[in-house]
């Protein structure tokens, strides 16, 4: 049984192509710590009611948005799965953990870094994972973290009974789902940028398309099924978040749990000619970000309330409720564990030192307190500072200068360029350098090709100007 003052849990569910996770994580005031529950969704981007897409049903998400604090800009560090779980699980960079691929253990590769989980079990909570938290194999050493992070084994129930959304289909008739506003390759696009989506390609309807290699176009009406689908499963996704936050209510465990719900990374639906992530893009770097803390970003529920009332997709429904409050800051995946940790009345981890190999305990992301309002909490200069000095990193891997088979996904030694990526309010700046995987080392003067987008003129990114301004210094800020 878990200490009374304190329980932990992760919940995770396998939706066909998306998956929820939840964590834990202990708040509130001293007397009466919370529990935290993390949902972790795979592969969602922020097509969601409460992020301003009319067209999507998601009113269970929606009303735990409007009860959150929502961050508009949120930001994974890399466009993959594994990377980016065991980033933000650790609060590491990619070249911290040294991940860029799915074929490592970050304790054996690079140093025994604590994980979010770990902190909170040694902090007396009891965790618990059920789902995909983790990414499964060798990059969580074929057992989720076990037993570092998790209080009893992680529970991975079948997926396969979840793996049909055709009736969440239903909700979106293809004559209503348009294709993407910007359909077609950049014409600008540096060839290193580009994300071939050999796996998708390797599904026998789309090979029955026979379709070119690597820009061949998808048939529109092709197209069309593709982001049906896609939406399908945000639909089925938010039934099940709604059971999920509806047992809170059951188990009376609305006013005691705080519960963060986000993606490892986002998903092109054909933006820029691209499908799936293994880009620099926003389409696939930007993922949704909201948290529920009891009495602070919503009243405490009265006795007997339904706070979280389960809301069926299918119902008549009309606007998305307003989110509690939003927040345009710039922010990373990387603050997921100093923000949960100050949120449950834990210490912050330190910040790290450069290098940071031999601390198992300490953070590279900001701490996002301050953003709540709260009163007598750790308050970090550069978050009160210019918004246009707020910076996310992202960075992606690739085997070569131009697109090929190994491009979406390349294994550590086949690495030979690294686009580092920089995010501001005004723009996106990627730079494709050189990389040695066996020294883990980018050479910042061997620039392969670059990238430029300002976001007033150009929100989609689809006119690189990054020609227009070279011989321009490299952004002190461009080195995290």
């Amino acid at each position: 049984m878990p200490p009374p003052s304190r329980s932990l849990l992760w919940l995770g569910l396998v939706l066909g192509a998306v998956c929820a996770s939840r964590e834990p994580a202990a708040p509130g005031n001293a007397t009466d710590p919370l529990n935290v529950l993390l949902i972790i969704v795979d592969d969602l981007r922020p097509s969601l009611g409460c992020y301003g897409n009319k067209l999507i049903r998601s009113p269970n998400i929606d009303q735990l948005a409007s009860r959150s604090l929502l961050f508009q800009n949120a930001f994974a560090q890399q466009a993959v799965c594994a990377p980016s779980r065991v980033s933000f699980l650790t609060g590491r960079r990619p070249d911290t953990t040294r991940l860029y691929d799915f074929n490592s253990y970050w304790r054996v590769h690079a140093g025994n870094f604590s994980t979010i989980p770990q902190y909170f079990k040694e902090n007396g909570y009891v965790t618990m994972s059920v789902g995909k938290v983790f990414h499964p194999g060798i990059s969580s050493n074929h057992s989720d973290d076990s037993p570092y992070s998790w209080s009893v084994p992680p529970y991975h129930p079948s997926s396969e009974k979840y793996e049909n959304t055709k009736e969440f289909q239903k909700l979106y008739p293809l004559e209503n789902v348009s294709l993407a506003p910007d359909p077609q390759v950049p014409a600008g696009l540096p060839l290193v940028a580009y994300n071939p989506w050999m796996d998708l390609r390797q599904r026998e309807d789309v090979q029955a398309l026979n379709l070119s290699v690597p820009y061949g176009p998808i048939p529109a009406d092709f197209q069309r099924k593709i982001r049906q689908s896609y939406f399908a499963c945000v639909s089925y996704l938010d039934t099940q978040v709604g059971h999920l936050l509806s047992a809170l209510d059951d188990l009376q465990l609305a006013s005691s749990t705080i519960v963060a719900l986000t993606s490892d990374h986002g998903w092109a639906l054909g933006e820029h000619g691209e499908w799936a992530k293994y880009s620099n893009f926003d389409v696939t770097t930007r993922v949704p970000l909201m948290f529920y803390v009891p009495g602070r970003t919503a009243p405490l529920p009265v006795e007997g309330e339904k706070f979280f009332p389960y809301l069926d997709p299918f119902d008549s429904i009309s606007e998305a409720p307003e989110p509690g409050r939003q927040t345009e800051d710039l922010v990373e995946l990387l603050s997921l564990f100093p923000t949960l940790t100050g949120l449950a009345g834990l210490r912050v981890p330190p910040r790290c030192p450069i290098p940071s190999f031999h601390m198992e305990l300490c953070r590279e992301g900001r701490n996002l307190l301050k953003l709540f309002e709260g009163r007598g909490e750790e308050e970090e200069p550069h978050v009160r500072g210019n918004p246009r000095e707020l910076v996310a990193y992202s960075q992606y891997p690739r085997p070569a200068d131009s697109p090929q088979w190994n491009s979406d996904k390349p294994s550590l030694e086949d690495i030979k360029v690294m686009g580092y990526s920089i995010r501001t309010v005004d723009y996106r700046y990627t730079v494709w350098v050189g990389f040695n995987p066996q020294e883990f080392l980018a050479n910042f003067s061997d620039i392969h090709a670059g990238e430029l987008y300002f976001v007033a003129s150009d929100p989609l990114q689809d006119h690189n100007v990054y020609n227009d301004s070279l011989g321009e210094t490299l952004p002190q800020s461009f080195i995290p």
